[in-house]
């Protein structure tokens, strides 16, 4: 790394740019908000940075992300010792204990987002359609639950899903970060008689349930959902017993951007390659991926699944 890329961080600016997406992957509207700066500013900021090698970008749509460029190799390393010198010098910055605050509310508001819009459908699944939610999918995982089993049903809904498996389960544990989903899913679990279904108010990155209690974790049509998909498959690989399993159904990657408005979805979707990383990373093994379904009318959304074990 050159000494053009030191004197870059002369300005306080790009220097709170890089101690921002240290820490979370964020959108130039996102920076405005935190920074209060205009968008051609912290453009030309972001551009410098990247053409200094210390920043990397990730376009998804219309939108484009940015974060701080992984440490691997010579110039990671490099990169690592700038970011530990960084964090020293950010006592003397009194703009970055705010700008960590207002990156916390930014956060918040993309968590608001898909809670707002799942509360506004809570008793209406079935009746409305959503991309990727296909019988012939569910069936395709349904054959591998047969056995009474414990299985937590992450990012449930109001559970349609979770009411089937414990017509079988020895326990079901929705989990949903809707307060209105969860109480439409826990009425109908006590109208049907379903005493082996419990629902819980919960993040996907922050599960309420203990570790090694279930025997599956199951993500059906949420995964695309997380901010941070690799950390609810952490999340997932924590809560399953040794010998258990995880089993994912989502959306495989497309270009329908609109589903960002219509459907609160964060990610467009996952490719069979992006699923297997997030479970080997996390710890499954004899990681399996398919494409299970493919939509006839456009935008023809396409079915993946991934599955995975937890060594005994």
């Amino acid at each position: 790394m050159r000494l053009k890329s030191f004197r870059l961080l002369g300005d306080p600016a790009r220097v709170r740019l890089l101690l921002l997406l240290e820490r979370e992957e964020l959108s130039v509207a996102e920076l405005q908000e935190i920074l209060a700066r205009g968008q051609s500013q912290i453009s030309t900021h972001l551009s410098q940075l990247k053409q200094a090698g210390l920043i990397e970008d990730r376009r998804t749509g219309k939108n484009i992300f940015y974060r701080l460029k992984p440490a691997a190799g010579g110039e990671g390393k490099v990169i690592v010792q700038l970011m530990n010198v960084l964090r020293q010098a950010a006592t003397d910055l009194p703009e970055a204990e705010q700008d960590f605050a207002s990156l916390k509310l930014v956060i918040g508001k993309r968590r608001e987002k898909m809670r707002n819009y799942f509360d506004s459908l809570a008793g209406k699944f079935g009746r409305e359609y959503l991309p990727g939610r296909s019988w012939e999918g569910l069936a395709e995982v349904l054959l591998r639950l047969m056995p009474p089993m414990v299985i937590a049903d992450l990012g449930a809904g109001e559970g349609t899903f979770s009411q089937l498996l414990a017509l079988r389960a020895k326990q079901v544990i929705a989990i949903d970060n809707s307060e209105k989903m969860v109480g439409f899913g826990g009425k109908l679990a006590r109208t049907h008689r379903l005493r082996n279904l419990e629902y819980r108010l919960g993040d996907l990155e922050s599960v309420p349930i203990a570790d090694g209690a279930v025997d599956v974790a199951f993500f059906s049509q949420s995964l695309h959902h997380a901010i941070h998909p690799e950390k609810a498959v952490e999340e997932a690989f924590r809560i399953v017993k040794p010998g258990g399993r995880i089993a994912i159904l989502d959306l495989l990657r497309h270009q329908f951007e609109e589903a960002r408005e219509m459907y609160a979805d964060v990610w467009l979707g996952f490719t069979e390659l992006e699923l297997r990383k997030f479970l080997k990373k996390s710890g499954f093994r004899n990681v399996q991926t398919a494409i299970v379904h493919r939509e006839a009318e456009p935008p023809h959304f396409a079915t993946v699944s991934a599955l995975g074990d937890k060594a005994a």
